[in-house]
């Protein structure tokens, strides 16, 4: 089933954009979309400077968030008959010309997501931007296992149906990530395509993205997203597996019973510098643990559902194999129960108080634990990008030569 270009309506989320959404949907109805401007309880008379364009409106009392009117809008649009929305901000950062790039992408394979992903370099974008951007895409990497160039961008085609059928909690600045997260895990399509971005003057910029607030909202759902990715029971989908790639699935598990393949697929696997780093500071974090017995396969559990390598994960454990950092960690704890070192090691404080000394190592390990994870992920980031680095400088020389 293929998507009907005359199915698709671009919504654009206002608040507070009064100087800038004229110009927006202006430039959307140049290109030929139709438009529906979602004020979401905005209190500069945005949405009153649209009145005499040709596109519809849709006002929310009170300020319910970004999340909110984009749902407003997908079920406005549902009511309609319309089959997918564009979503663009009111800002006048993207330009809504592009979305027929977002379109073209969703007609070859529908249904699915498109993110427009935004060409950012450090010369015209914001650093807080470009690092907002970055530590998003690790956190939605990790939960879901897709590498997405701009996991932040408001520029997104969604097809309507699955959208609404999606059980998101979260309605502001939070849901564009929430979605993305929860898409993947339902079975969705998500591709991304280029787009350009204007970012004006620092004194022009308009942001209503607040640093306390939303920090701490993302911060809230990616630790509930990373909790739910580790929890064992499925996802609820929306669209499973096609035949062809459930065998081609298959063969590939088979072909995983050849011992050298198995390896090489380890190896393989996750295998970014940062994602490298990251199975490091996960394999010194819960090796630092008091898991007697099975850090081994709690350690492959974990880096299966989030997607790390888990022989890079192993092999950092080993630093913590017993006697050094266990030791470390109850002598932490101990600190922190009783303000003091425990210095008198005999067989009543070793082993008659054994309980103590694994709470006492399960405090330490706690506070160390991510300290040590630290230490030797960033060394092995320092270590993998220096040496990839200088294999690329050797490649640049040697094809000059």
């Amino acid at each position: 089933m293929a998507l009907d270009k005359s199915k698709i309506l671009m919504v654009i989320p206002l608040f507070n954009h009064g100087n800038t959404i004229r110009l927006v949907v202006e430039k959307a109805l140049v290109a030929g979309w139709p438009v529906l401007v979602v004020d979401d309880g905005s209190s500069d008379g945005g949405a009153e400077r649209v009145v005499d364009l040709d596109c519809r409106t849709l006002r929310l009392i009170r300020n319910q968030g970004k999340g909110a009117a984009i749902m407003a809008g997908a079920e406005f649009a549902s009511g309609q008959g319309y089959e997918a929305i564009i979503t663009v901000d009111a800002d006048g950062q993207l330009d809504p010309a592009e979305a027929g790039t977002l379109a073209a992408a969703a007609c070859e394979q529908w249904p699915s997501i498109v993110v427009g992903a935004r060409r950012m370099d450090k010369d015209n974008a914001p650093g807080a931007s470009l690092f907002g951007r970055a530590f998003s895409n690790f956190w939605i990497r990790l939960e879901c296992g897709r590498e997405l160039p701009d996991t932040q961008s408001g520029y997104r085609l969604y097809p309507v149906k699955e959208l609404l059928a999606l059980e998101t909690s979260c309605r502001r600045y939070d849901f564009e990530v929430e979605i993305l997260t929860r898409s993947a895990w339902a079975g969705l399509p998500i591709k991304s395509v280029p787009v350009s971005v204007h970012y004006p003057s620092a004194s022009e910029r308009e942001s209503h993205f607040h640093q306390l607030k939303d920090n701490f909202r993302l911060t809230c759902l990616h630790t509930r997203l990373v909790c739910r990715a580790l929890l064992p029971w499925p996802h609820k989908r929306l669209m499973f597996k096609e035949p062809q790639q459930i065998i081609k699935e298959r063969q590939e598990r088979l072909s995983l019973l050849h011992p050298v393949r198995f390896v090489k697929r380890l190896c393989r696997e996750h295998s970014s510098t940062l994602q490298l780093a990251s199975a490091a500071w996960m394999g010194v974090f819960l090796g630092a643990l008091p898991l007697i017995a099975c850090h081994t396969v709690v350690l492959i559990y974990v880096c299966h559902r989030l997607h790390l390598n888990k022989l890079t994960a192993v092999t950092a454990s080993q630093l913590c194999m017993p006697p050094l950092v266990p030791i470390l960690c109850i002598q932490a704890g101990y600190f922190m129960r009783h303000g003091s070192f425990l210095l008198d090691l005999n067989w009543d404080t070793m082993v008659v108080q054994i309980h103590y000394r694994l709470w006492e190592w399960l405090l330490g390990s706690l506070f160390l634990g991510p300290i040590l994870g630290l230490m030797v992920g960033g060394l092995l980031y320092l270590v993998i990008n220096n040496l990839r680095s200088g294999r690329g400088a050797v490649r640049e020389f040697m094809e000059k030569m």
